[in-house]
């Protein structure tokens, strides 16, 4: 009986009235971001693919990442400018069980990524000579595969103990939810469901964290017997990636931090800035900097711009 109350609740999602008067900005300013969002990673996607030279595993792995950020990128911008302008601040269990899906995916799919392409970068540098044969196609396309099958299938078995929760509050402090906000309102001992909560974030975020980590390590070591400048051609390939690495360890942290810690010290504004962090920035910054710091991409992109500038010119030209 409550187990099918629980499923006809609905949840507030109170972070909404904290911050009402400023809900023309978060509108305006997502508004804005959604739409490059879309076209910075759409762009990086259409141009490995159509771009031959690029269909190198560096570049494959820098494509799926976009994809990810695209997926991630839509999980809630829409959702928080729709919500903002309705004035309705009510959200289903479903529809929050849904949100909670691509969230959790989204960042279950992006850290393998960037795992992956540590292990790329890994064996280009140290073992330049065995590349091609360890890194094969076939490899390249199961490791894109499994940064996507392995995420969803473990994210589905996550949700589906969530969804079996009797649920006892129907208050989330977010302007999205989250799982274990969700688990935080539960009536039934969440024992269980903590073991193996830790238990996954050893294996999805400790594990691959300490494979990036000692990836760069040793890429570092090689580095470091080089000449300057093999040292900076050779870091130049990393950098991106450190740094999207870092942006994403960053933004991570901050909602760790507000889901298992009391920030209620924090003014509210900053709290859901934070929140939103690795939701709408990580899916900017990525394209925005492989764009630019990625050699072989930004003179792709800078071709195809010409190109179509040209043929539009031509077009003009011939009309007139």
């Amino acid at each position: 009986m409550l187990q099918s109350a629980t499923r006809n609740i609905s949840f507030t999602l109170d972070a909404y009235n904290k911050i009402h008067d400023l809900k023309y900005v978060f509108v305006v300013v997502l508004g804005l971001l959604f739409p490059i969002i879309i076209i910075a990673n759409g762009l990086i996607i259409y141009t490995v693919c159509l771009e031959r030279k690029l269909h190198k595993p560096m570049y494959l792995f820098i494509c799926n990442l976009a994809c990810i950020n695209l997926y991630g990128g839509t999980a809630v911008s829409p959702f928080i400018i729709a919500t903002f302008l309705m004035e309705d601040y009510e959200i289903t269990w479903f529809s929050c069980l849904v949100q909670i899906y691509f969230i959790y995916t989204y960042v279950s799919c992006d850290i393998a990524n960037l795992t992956v392409m540590a292990y790329d970068r890994y064996i280009s540098i140290c073992y330049p000579l065995k590349y091609d044969k360890i890194v094969t196609p076939t490899k390249v396309i199961l490791g894109i595969v499994l940064t996507w099958l392995l995420p969803f299938f473990r994210v589905t078995i996550s949700l589906s103990l969530t969804a079996n929760f009797d649920i006892c509050g129907v208050i989330i402090e977010k302007v999205y939810c989250d799982n274990y906000s969700i688990v935080k309102l539960a009536c039934s001992d969440i024992l269980y469901y903590n073991i193996y909560g830790s238990t996954i974030i050893v294996f999805v975020v400790v594990l691959p964290f300490f494979i990036i980590i000692y990836s760069y390590v040793k890429i570092t070591l090689i580095c470091l017997k080089l000449s300057k400048r093999g040292r900076v051609k050779l870091f130049s390939t990393c950098v991106p990636h450190l740094i999207a690495l870092f942006n994403f360890i960053i933004g991570s942290s901050f909602e760790l931090l507000q889901s298992r810690f009391d920030m209620r010290h924090v003014p509210y504004i900053i709290r859901v800035i934070l929140s939103l962090y690795f939701l709408i920035l990580s899916p900017l910054i990525n394209p925005v900097l492989y764009g630019i710091r990625t050699q072989a991409i930004k003179e792709a992109i800078m071709r195809k711009l010409c190109h179509t500038f040209y043929q539009r010119q031509t077009v003009v030209r011939c009309v007139t």
